[in-house]
Formats: C-alpha cells, sequence, structure tokens
C-alpha cells in the first residue's frame, strides 16, 4: 500500500496540535492530531450544505455570503455554483496555512474556487466577520471543526453556543439562512437554534451524497417576523 506522506504542517491558532496535510497517491487529508478534518476521498455532505442554502436564495440579488472554514473548497465550489453572477462570496478561514495549501497543493481539488472574482479570502475566525463590511448577511454556512459536539478546537464552540446563535441570527437578513454541518446528531443544538429565533430543519445525508457514514446538516432561517413573546 501506498504510504501517507507529510506535505507540510500548521499551527492552529489557540490549538494544542498542528495541523498537518498528508498526501497519498491523488488522495489529500487534513489532520489535527489524531482527528481527521477533511479528506479529498469524503466529501459531499458539505456541497449538499452549500446547494440547499444557494438554491432557497436563487432569485435574491446580490446575494451576500458569509462561509466559516474553508477546508478543502469543495463547500465553496458549491456555494458559488449555486450562486448568481453577482453574488459576493467572503470566507473565513482561520489557518492561512490552510488558505496557501487551497492556492497550492490542493487548489486542482474542487477547482480552484478561490480563483473566482466573486470571492473574498479572511484569515480570521468567522466570528469575527459576522457584523463585518458585507453584511448583514443573506446566508451564513459554518463547516467549522467537526460541527457542535465535534470539536478539535475548544474555541471553536463558541460559534454553537447561544450566544454564538444569536449574533449569527443578528448578522443575517430577515429572512437569511444559517446552515450547519456536523459530523453528528445533536438534539440539544436543534433546541439551542430554536431558542435563538430560528425556525428550524434538520436533514441527514450521507458522507458522500449516496454512500458513507452520515451527517447532519441544519438549515435554520431567521423569521421576517419575530414570534410573539
Amino acid at each position: 500500500m501506498i504510504p501517507w506522506l507529510e506535505v507540510d504542517r500548521a499551527a492552529v491558532p489557540g490549538g494544542n496540535a498542528p495541523a498537518v496535510l498528508r498526501q497519498r497517491g491523488t488522495d489529500f487529508e487534513i489532520r489535527v492530531g489524531p482527528h481527521l478534518l477533511m479528506s479529498s476521498q469524503l466529501h459531499g455532505s458539505e456541497e449538499i450544505l452549500a446547494e440547499r442554502i444557494t438554491a432557497r436564495l436563487a432569485g435574491r440579488p446580490r446575494g451576500r455570503l458569509l462561509v466559516g472554514g474553508l477546508g478543502m473548497g469543495f463547500t465553496l465550489a458549491a456555494a458559488l455554483r449555486g450562486s448568481s453572477a453577482d453574488a459576493r462570496v467572503v470566507v473565513a478561514e482561520l489557518i492561512p496555512a490552510v488558505v496557501a495549501w487551497n492556492r497550492g497543493p490542493l487548489a486542482h481539488l474542487a477547482g480552484r474556487p478561490l480563483d473566482d472574482a466573486r470571492v473574498t479570502v479572511m484569515e480570521a475566525d468567522v466570528v469575527t466577520l459576522y457584523d463585518a463590511p458585507g453584511g448583514p448577511w443573506d446566508a451564513i454556512l459554518l463547516d467549522v471543526d467537526n460541527g457542535p459536539d465535534g470539536l478539535t478546537r475548544a474555541a471553536n464552540s463558541r460559534l454553537y453556543t447561544g450566544m454564538g446563535l444569536a449574533a449569527a441570527h443578528a448578522a443575517l437578513r430577515p429572512g437569511g439562512l444559517l446552515g450547519v454541518w456536523s459530523v453528528d446528531p445533536d438534539l440539544e443544538f436543534t433546541r439551542r437554534l430554536k431558542r435563538a429565533g430560528f425556525r428550524v430543519e434538520e436533514e441527514v445525508v450521507r458522507a458522500r451524497r449516496t454512500k458513507g457514514g452520515r451527517h447532519t446538516l441544519w438549515l435554520a432561517t431567521r423569521p421576517h417576523v419575530l414570534p410573539a413573546r
């Protein structure tokens, strides 16, 4: 069997273990410590998330999307495929090396989405961009870490707390969408989304669209009219 070879490694801000890019033949993976964060052979569910979101944004002029987590570019590429020519997509990636990898050895995997003129990349924690210029957002997609309860970096948990979800709610236009990807289901997270004021739909999809493990997607809508209290 062809062995895995380390291509590069980089520090994870606020983390204890580095992010390691490895290659075996034409396959790539990124690990943090013992955790597999992403693989070029295990994608599909994150693309479905982006497709669900952009389908609901169809017809909105000059859509503004914020994508948390660049990964290997598959989520971004799917968002671009479903977005209009006048859309603007901001991608927040915490690890600068991941951006460099997507411009280098990983660029071909998702079709070089960073070359799209609609894309702006920010090397930042996505939560710091919620109220940045460019918003309010029509959609926020969170493909960060392994989801609400599969964390490799403890600081990522704030995205999924009640306060983090309230911040996302405030950063969206009325009728805006929050899409969240997770490796595992999480009933309490569904409850937190509802308490934050979202209308929530939950969907379980296959990791590679038609096969592989099952991942959970949340499509959460900020209502046009706030519910009576």
